[in-house]
């Protein structure tokens, strides 16, 4: 059973030590695994975002765009996936080289109603070889300018996946750096939307939030175990 209360109150009380606004603070439920019944039990209960890790599972899952619904690739995109993403995902937040961007570009173009994908660029802050995204701000900024040349992609911030550790300050110093590669590139683009921060997941969503996370991206805690796999 899909309960979004005792997660929205430790959201609460996380914003609160930060001295932020929960409303601040969109919540993504992680579906990975999960069946389109406890999708549609979240998304009554008031859930509206959603995230997949693989493109072949939400294309079998998400047969349906619910009203108000935004379905958000999370995990690695290869090239050969991106002509499915324009129907389906809203969002990639995965974008971790440009030829990927530069793949989504040309797919979307040949759309006829020309939409635009709102993207975010996945950078690696834990410094662990087995996670995806830009392994350096340096390389992520290389590939910046090519990627706001994109003219249906739309970029609205940062992504990463925080340290397989359970020490705090390990998980905090990952965080920190994804926020302040963020607020680099306001001042670099101020032309750009730069709106999106997600980072936390069900075990680190709290410390995520107190380094200005704005997207959490949450499947355990909400959902329970992963139903196989």
């Amino acid at each position: 059973m899909v309960n979004l209360e005792p997660v929205m109150d430790r959201i609460r009380k996380a914003a609160l030590r930060a001295g932020r606004k929960a409303e601040e603070i969109r919540v993504m439920g992680v579906t990975k695994l999960q069946p389109w019944e406890t999708v549609l039990e979240a998304y009554q209960g008031g859930m509206r975002i959603f995230g997949e890790n693989r493109v072949q599972e939400a294309k079998e899952k998400y047969k349906e765009i619910l009203p108000g619904m935004e379905l958000h690739l999370i995990g690695h995109l290869q090239s050969n996936k991106a002509k499915y993403v324009p129907h389906l995902f809203s969002w990639v937040d995965s974008i971790d080289r440009f030829s990927i961007a530069e793949e989504l570009e040309k797919r979307l173009a040949k759309e006829p109603e020309n939409p635009s994908l709102q993207v975010l660029l996945e950078l690696n802050t834990s410094g662990e070889g087995s996670k995806s995204g830009y392994p350096s701000y340096e390389l992520l900024l290389r590939d910046m300018e090519k990627i706001l040349s994109c003219p249906h992609l739309q970029v609205r911030g940062l992504m990463t996946v925080g340290p397989l550790t359970t020490d705090p300050k390990a998980i905090r110093r990952s965080f920190r750096a994804l926020s302040q590669a963020l607020e680099d590139l306001k001042r670099r683009y101020p032309e750009v939307n730069w709106d999106t921060l997600s980072m936390g997941m069900s075990g680190d969503f709290e410390i995520a939030i107190e380094e200005g996370s704005t997207l959490v991206r949450l499947g355990t805690i909400i959902f329970g175990e992963r139903r196989n796999g």
